[in-house]
């Protein structure tokens, strides 16, 4: 099987699993993670074939929605790639991607890193803010029964994993707690420059959205 034909099976499987996902994880947020990895990747110096399995495979079972497991994602993942035939180096190393990918309250350390997680996790990212960003952090929120906005609620910085995992604070909390922390955490001079318009929109919207709630506009 060639890699286009592998790329291929691989998008079928990929919306047949997440076609009943919730609006923020679903087939559209994978297409646009993909679309953001392939144009990063036309600036930077990566396996091809590495990154595109890995953008499409990166949420095929996000552990939000199985019971906090982490490790259904890559298994998944891994148990799909071999019966493709796919080479063990390269499940390998996408398995390594859906691993280290996510933000978890922010901690930055991870026991791995490579050029091709680099940029799946920038386009990843730079799903999470921006107007599209927006739109998914209310959607899961509304999908959680969370609330917009308490003022008598602070948000909390720099919490755990365990802490961020079972947070159940408004939806305008997780801007401070993750969005807006985003820019700085990007790998690529790409993705840098991309989140840096996104942010900057972000940081008007909550502007805006202090106004509305606060009756001056």
């Amino acid at each position: 099987m060639t890699q286009k034909e592998i790329i291929a099976h691989t998008v079928n499987y990929v919306k047949e699993t997440l076609k009943d996902a919730e609006g923020g994880h679903d087939w559209f947020h994978i297409e646009r993670v993909y679309k953001n990895s392939l144009l990063i990747l036309k600036e930077e110096e990566a396996d091809a074939f590495t990154v595109e399995l890995g953008a499409l495979l990166h949420d095929i079972a996000d552990s939000k929605f199985h019971g906090g497991d982490e490790t259904v994602g890559p298994k998944k993942a891994r148990e799909f790639l071999e019966s493709l035939g796919v080479d063990k180096s390269v499940i390998d190393h996408v398995e390594n991607i859906i691993k280290y990918i996510s933000f978890k309250g922010g901690n930055t350390k991870q026991n791995f890193r490579s050029p091709e997680l680099n940029i799946v996790q920038d386009a990843d990212r730079l799903d999470a803010i921006g107007a599209i960003g927006i739109a998914r952090a209310f959607n899961y929120g509304g999908f959680k029964d969370r609330g917009l906005y308490d003022p008598a609620i602070e948000p909390k910085l720099n919490m755990t994993k365990e802490e961020y995992k079972k947070s159940t604070a408004p939806t305008i909390n997780h801007f401070y707690e993750k969005l807006l922390l985003l820019k700085d955490r990007m790998n690529t001079e790409s993705g840098k420059k991309i989140a840096e318009g996104r942010h900057n929109f972000m940081k008007q919207y909550l502007e805006q959205f202090y106004s509305e709630w606060n009756g001056k506009l």
